[in-house]
């Protein structure tokens, strides 16, 4: 039988029970609520105490290769020496003798100066200005950007108030190897011109942070941290062989300082895919140093210059007659040296001549300016502006190239009596050396222009391949037209005064030369200097390569004939490059005189 004395001590006993759990489960509910259902806002609150920090993870910007997948731009690792300031003391090593003995600071800032290149009253003074700005000071820059060979240095000290923040750096690993066309990156990690700045979308990488708390001795306490990974960028693939590029900047070096120009440039393009396989110009710039270079060299003239292009217009102009004007390879023109027209304009040849009955392959050959001027008045003026710029005369490329320029192309209404005649021969337009390329693209592509491109793909950091979107490609002229223009061209390389110079055992080519005048900014030109152009393609019978080499005032040779040696050896080494099999048919020989 239980009695009231037993059950009193049981109740209360099963009631304190009762109270500690419920307390105990009051309190586990807290914890949860704490460290599980709203820890990231705990924690974030914890980051804004006094002892919070937090670190930049960079992430890696992406890479820029060539064709064949050769890095022309990359990144490396550099690192931020930091130091301590609060915590900054002597060290504890061993002696030779194997007792502890104590380093001192100053010893300690000699040894860090030794490899930062700096002395050890600049490194302490960096503790000191810390100290005297903040007395609990963790945190001065000892000096940014260290080499991986600085830093392991550095660690081997083995001092514990010094520490590294790595970030990536942009490396480019053959120097002035594509420089132009790649571009730069500034002090801050901003893209400032070429690809690396018009394709920064892709190669950007996205920064992630590393937070956490530490003790008062600058440690880091363990659980503490919060990260928010980085994303790396993207690899860039171009459509230029380096190699190949390499070899052409090498010319096109010698031949500018061989004939004393300016500067001048060497283009190939893969005929049937419009691809850029290398854009060589002199002179250059190295990325890695860009001061080393003068302003005006650190872009890509290549895309940037606009000139007028002389004689090379001549091919446009014939093959716009032998497809709108009813002209074929046996139409003549009877033109002399100089021809007067009937609405007042003065048009002369570059050398005295009777008047001859004229084929317009013996205009290309003889590169009258008379001659093509009177084949041009087979079509309205108007047609012959429209072909222009189905050509692509006046609208830039498909590349879109960093500040790239346009050619300037008037409207008919706004050509004068004389305009009307110099446009046929390359005066009184100018254009740019991606234009002249997609133009004689079209000529030797059966009439199809193809749109430009520098750029193969972009591989995003998780696998995805972006390619550029490029326009349709523009039929210019019919596949006839093209034929016919062709075996012209060709006839050109073979009957050209300069024929001798850029023959290429075992290959047929095709060829025009260009003289253009250099305005004088006032409405005239410049006398006695020039912007030279030779351009051309191979096989003449199959063309798969184009390529074009200009000289911006020449001196030593005024003429285009300052190009060809470089054109010769160029276009050498493109078919040797992608292994072109040799001609084995015969070439036909058309006549300059009907």
């Amino acid at each position: 039988m239980t009695t009231r004395s037993t059950r009193s001590p049981r109740r209360r006993t099963v009631v304190a029970l009762a109270v500690v759990l419920a307390v105990l489960a009051g309190f586990i509910v807290r914890l949860v609520d704490i460290q599980i259902v709203n820890a990231d806002d705990h924690i974030a609150d914890s980051m804004q105490v006094a002892l919070g920090a937090s670190r930049t993870l960079y992430g890696t910007r992406g890479e820029i290769v060539d064709e064949t997948g050769q890095t022309l731009a990359g990144s490396i690792l550099l690192y931020d020496g930091v130091l301590d300031p609060k915590n900054v003391g002597p060290l504890t090593r061993e002696d030779e003798d194997g007792k502890r003995v104590a380093v001192p600071w100053k010893d300690v800032a000699a040894e860090i100066g030794a490899i930062t290149g700096q002395t050890s009253d600049e490194v302490q003074k960096i503790v000191a200005d810390a100290l005297a700005d903040d007395p609990d000071s963790q945190f001065a820059y000892l000096k940014r950007g260290l080499t991986t060979e600085q830093y392991r240095a550095l660690v081997d000290i083995g001092a514990p108030f010094l520490t590294f923040d790595a970030h990536p750096a942009r490396t480019y690993p053959d120097g002035a190897v594509a420089g132009n066309l790649v571009g730069f990156m500034g002090m801050d990690g901003e893209a400032l011109a070429g690809i690396e700045q018009s394709q920064n979308d892709c190669l950007l990488a996205t920064n992630g942070t590393l937070s956490f708390q530490k003790g008062k001795d600058g440690v880091v306490i363990p659980g503490t941290e919060v990260q928010q990974p980085a994303v790396n960028g993207g690899t860039l693939q171009l459509t230029i062989n380096r190699d190949l590029q390499w070899y052409l900047q090498q010319l096109i070096a010698e031949q500018v300082q061989d004939m004393a120009a300016q500067r001048g440039t060497i283009t190939v393009v893969e005929v049937a895919t419009g691809k850029i396989r290398a854009a060589a110009e002199y002179p250059s710039m190295d990325p890695n140093d860009v001061d080393a270079s003068e302003p005006s060299n650190r872009n890509s003239h290549i895309f940037l210059d606009t000139f007028e292009p002389g004689s090379t217009f001549k091919a446009l102009t014939g093959s716009i007659v032998l497809d709108a004007g009813g002209q074929d390879l046996s139409s003549t023109v009877i033109a002399s040296s100089s021809e007067t027209f009937p609405n007042g304009a003065r048009v002369r040849d570059a050398f005295q001549h009777d008047a001859y009955a004229y084929t317009l392959a013996g205009v290309l050959i003889d590169s009258s300016n008379a001659g093509i001027s009177k084949f041009s008045e087979k079509v309205s003026a108007q047609t012959r502006f429209d072909y222009l710029q189905k050509f692509g005369i006046g609208t830039g490329s498909a590349v879109d190239f960093e500040g790239e320029s346009q050619g300037l192309l008037y409207p008919v209404d706004q050509w004068d009596n004389q305009q009307l005649y110099n446009t046929s021969f390359g005066q009184g337009v100018t254009t740019t050396v991606p234009e002249l390329m997609g133009a004689y693209d079209a000529i030797a592509n059966g009439g199809l222009r193809m749109p430009l491109s520098l750029v193969e793909s972009c591989t995003k950091a998780d696998g995805t391949v972006v390619t550029p979107t490029l326009p349709e490609p523009t039929q210019v002229i019919s596949g006839e037209t093209s034929a016919e223009m062709r075996q012209i061209l060709e006839n050109v390389a073979m009957q050209a005064s300069y024929a001798e110079q850029i023959q290429i055992p075992g290959y047929r080519l095709a060829t025009k030369t260009g003289t253009g005048e250099k305005s004088d900014g006032h409405g005239g030109y410049k006398a006695g200097v020039y912007f030279t152009t030779m351009i051309g393609f191979a096989p003449a019978e199959n063309p798969q390569y184009l390529v074009a080499v200009t000289l911006d005032e020449p001196t030593k040779v005024t003429s285009s004939s300052a190009n060809a040696p470089a054109f010769q050896k160029a276009m050498t080494q493109v078919l040797k490059t992608y292994r072109v099999m040799p001609t084995t048919t015969a070439p036909t020989l058309l006549p300059k005189f009907g």
